[in-house]
């Protein structure tokens, strides 16, 4: 498929609806066909690895060959998002219905005070919060059991809430692409500093 005669070289970039057909044998497949179903995403800079980074969460989460549909509509609009204003809410949306796809969804009632606030047990679900540590505000674990993720407090405390509930899951395992993209940030940054591009040539 990557050769420079194939046919299908052309369709076969990230981010690319694709229609696709194969035969399995053991775990190593044969694709026999490739077809476009869509024209590829509008997702540049950064964004390339967030898509990416919602990719890797399905490999990590998922027992191959295992279907999800409504999961893969929910991945589908995602990816649709990445290009728009509402990026990140659409991410934290897509990272709380993986969980719930996972038979690990979050536990937030309707009781939920919006001027309280609460800490996040995996186990036991939304406490009260202690004087110290993390705590999360009411009105945003209100916002994200409503999916309105629309202000910067809502989606950082959202941000900080997944992230414990997937570190749960994932189990140990590392996620590369959070890590791929502070590197690329931090060798931007060096390369817009004074005699960064210099620094870079002699490392």
């Amino acid at each position: 498929a990557r050769g420079p005669r194939s046919k299908t070289r052309a369709l076969l970039q990230p981010l690319q609806p694709l229609l696709l057909s194969w035969s399995a044998s053991g775990d190593l497949g044969s694709l026999q066909a490739v077809e476009s179903a869509g024209p590829p995403l509008p997702v540049h800079g950064e964004r390339v690895f967030w898509g990416w980074y919602v990719n890797e969460l399905l490999l990590k989460l998922l027992q191959r060959q295992d279907p999800h549909p409504a999961l893969f509509e929910t991945y589908a609009a995602t990816l649709m998002h990445l290009a728009g204003e509402h990026a990140e809410a659409a991410l934290r949306i897509f990272e709380k219905r993986l969980l719930a796809e996972l038979g690990y969804g979050l536990h937030l009632p309707e009781t939920l005070q919006a001027e309280q606030r609460y800490r996040y047990d995996p186990n036991l679900g939304v406490l009260p919060a202690s004087t110290s540590g993390t705590s999360y505000a009411g009105a945003s674990l209100i916002a994200l059991e409503q999916e309105t993720l629309d202000t910067p407090t809502v989606l950082a405390d959202a941000r900080h809430l997944l992230r414990q509930a997937l570190k749960v899951q994932l189990a140990g395992k590392s996620l590369e692409t959070p890590k791929l993209l502070r590197e690329l940030r931090g060798r931007l940054a060096m390369a817009a500093s004074p005699g960064g591009q210099e620094e870079e040539r002699e490392s």
